[in-house]
């Protein structure tokens, strides 16, 4: 076994080596870069190593300094994690020449693999299922528009190098393709410096669905089952789940067989996984291999107990693998939700900055459901523009589907954020939504039930009851701070500028009551006190968490999805409330802002050029990702606010109309 491992990578998943490396006796080199140095990672590692400035091009991906790194720390192998050189076959091979164990799969596989036309060939030889489309090179757009009607649209435009979401649209028509086309070269050369590109048929309403396999150098393979990864946003995985709950049996074991299958082609000797593109009647077919650890191998740990991260250690230290197919089962049912630095109120755009607060949940048994969270940052730490924006992959697991969807909700109720937009209220608005909780899923799940983009949920009368409750036990801690002499015990809690009649009490366990339509709630078991962000309570036996910020004239209050101004005023002067005149947005409908910190690729409008609904006014480009903003309605051009080339913050104008 290895005595030091060098980890050529960084945050979260920098982290989790550690910890397995921790837990193996196994001491740890971390490289970093300018941006990541003082980071979490860098904090736990045995040793660190500067390799360069913050852009990945000039750190991360040079493999002459990873390899300068290996030979000043003395480690004997290098663990690659995911993204960055963990699928490049030629660093593999750099490796293996210089004596140096790459603990991952053999550069052959890689290669096989790594590349999605040449494993699409693979996998039918192997006999796998595969999706109709042109896997061979394309070398212009008039080609791509032919060959996408001899497909029949839609048809998926991809990266063959790609990974991540990135690389990826989808056409409907031959406008589609022409653009699409152009704009997934343009990222594909500028994300993984080769911008090939292949079509495949889109299957409508598909579901995402993927095979873990493992293998060591003995040739023994297995599978560790499926995960259901459909709920995503931009191809980007969002939520994934273990295992999926469209599989029966007998299509869960003929994915594994042929997941092992291809894998046994390609002489597999690591962790990877088989992804397949399902349809909703069990209809499965090849997508790609991923010849690397996956981001959410954790719901497959949590089902199996099979550290992934170990084996892949074990592997490539020629150990044989200490089991077999019939010893693995499936143990409960997991789900994680990447938690990104991101604003879903503003379509979901990155969001940079610093990490002001960051209370996370607490891990382990909790009752009912386990919870694990693998993070990479600290509350003060610096989200980067240079990298992918993940906080966290927080995961909960329970004996069933149900337990596992209960305890996610909790858990992200118990993860609090501040000094970047996140995710965390439209994950916790996905746990609640009842199409998710049946296992109705596609890959088309955000689009379908948010076709307007995130706004929050309305609060159910549950989550009403819990704000009133939050309100007036602020209000009377507040009131007993400031020595409040009135006593006062009834109130109007306004939400909004909906009214609720209120009279407080409190019982013999000195818990407060609550009078509400004619019916009492008990609060007990209150954690809150001034200056606090998060307020934990039970109400009426049921244990909440809701996110809570003083403002000016009451109480701002997140439960979830659902988020209210809460007031607690005497009853004449919520009545004054409820006439004052609502405050009317700004009209920023002339107007084409910058959607996010970035930088401008282009801006294809003149002052004075009349623009049509849908066509593109500007591309930004930000994390690595081409951003096409359209006009949402005819007009003239009034001004142009930035050019090629320009750094331009959220909200900047770049276009202006008549």
């Amino acid at each position: 076994m290895f005595s030091k491992i060098l980890i050529a990578n960084r945050g979260e998943i920098a982290v989790r080596i550690i910890k397995t490396c921790r837990k193996m006796g196994i001491k740890t080199v971390l490289v970093y870069s300018d941006a990541d140095a003082g980071s979490l990672a860098c904090e736990m590692a045995d040793e660190t190593i500067h390799i360069g400035p913050s852009p990945a091009a000039q750190s991360y991906l040079i493999q002459d300094k990873i390899v300068d790194a290996v030979r000043q720390s003395g480690a004997e192998a290098v663990h690659p994690g995911f993204g960055f050189l963990s699928e490049n076959p030629v660093f593999a091979r750099r490796l293996e020449a210089e004596g140096i164990t790459f603990i991952g799969p053999n550069p052959h596989a890689i290669e096989a693999m790594g590349d999605k036309i040449t494993s699409k060939k693979f996998a039918a030889e192997a006999g796998v299922s595969t999706v109709p489309g042109h896997m061979g090179l394309i070398e212009s757009t008039e080609e791509a528009v032919k060959i996408a009607n001899e497909i029949g649209y839609p048809v998926m435009i991809k990266a063959s190098a790609g990974g991540g979401g990135k690389g990826i649209r989808v056409a409907h028509s031959d406008a589609d393709m022409a653009e699409g086309f152009a704009a997934v070269k343009a990222e594909a050369l500028t994300a993984f410096g080769d911008d090939r590109v292949f079509l495949e048929k889109f299957i409508v309403n598909p579901r995402h669905i993927e095979i873990q396999v493992l293998g060591d150098k003995h040739g023994n393979i297995v599978s560790l089952f499926d995960r259901e990864c459909s709920i995503q946003r931009r191809n980007q995985k969002v939520i994934e789940e273990a295992p999926s709950p469209l599989l029966d049996d007998a299509t869960r074991k003929a994915m594994g067989d042929q997941a092992i299958a291809l894998a046994r082609a390609v002489n597999y000797d690591s962790a990877g996984t088989v992804e397949f593109v399902a349809g909703q009647d069990r209809s499965f077919y090849f997508l790609e291999m991923n010849t690397r650890l996956q981001v959410e191998h954790p719901v497959t740990e949590l089902i199996t107990g099979v550290d992934l991260v170990e084996q892949m250690i074990r592997s490539a230290a020629g150990e044989t693998m200490g089991f077999k197919q019939e010893d693995l089962s499936i143990n409960g049912w997991a789900i994680e939700s990447r938690i990104y630095a991101e604003d879903p109120y503003r379509g979901f755009l990155p969001s940079i900055g610093r990490l002001v607060r960051y209370e996370q949940p607490e891990e382990g048994d909790q009752g009912d459901y386990t919870v694990r969270n693998d993070s990479g940052v600290r509350e003060g730490d610096e989200i980067s523009m240079f990298y992918d924006p993940m906080i966290a992959k927080l995961c909960s697991w329970g004996e069933t589907r149900d337990a596992a969807v209960t305890g996610m909700a909790r858990a992200l109720e118990d993860t609090h954020l501040s000094g970047v937009g996140h995710n965390v209220p439209f994950l916790s608005a996905v746990m609640d939504q009842e199409r998710f909780k049946s296992g109705q899923l596609s890959t088309s799940y955000i689009k379908d039930e948010f076709p307007d983009g995130f706004r929050g949920l309305e609060p159910s009368e549950e989550q009403k009851d819990i704000f009133i409750t939050v309100a007036a036990a602020m209000n009377e801690v507040l009131a007993e701070q400031a020595g409040d002499p009135s006593e006062r015990t009834d109130w109007t809690v306004l939400i909004g500028r909906e009214g609720h009649e209120v009279s407080l009490s409190y019982d013999e366990a000195e818990d407060l009551v609550i009078s509400l339509d004619d019916r009492d709630l008990t609060l007990s078991e209150i954690d809150w006190r001034p200056g606090m962000a998060q307020f934990r309570a039970v109400l009426d036996d049921e244990p909440f968490t809701a996110e809570v910020k003083r403002a000016p004239d009451g109480f701002d209050i997140r439960h979830r999805a659902a988020k209210a101004r809460v007031r607690v005023l005497t009853p004449s002067t919520a009545a004054m409330y409820q006439r004052l005149p609502e405050k009317v947005a700004a009209d920023t409908s002339k107007l084409v802002l910058s959607p996010m910190p970035g930088l401008v690729v282009d801006i294809p409008v003149t002052v004075g050029q009349e623009v049509k609904s849908g066509e593109t006014v500007a591309i930004i480009e930000a994390m690595k990702m081409q951003n096409i903003l359209k006009a949402e309605h005819d007009g003239v051009v009034k001004a142009v606010g930035a050019k090629a080339g320009d750094p331009v913050a959220a909200d900047d104008v770049l276009v202006e109309f008549a």
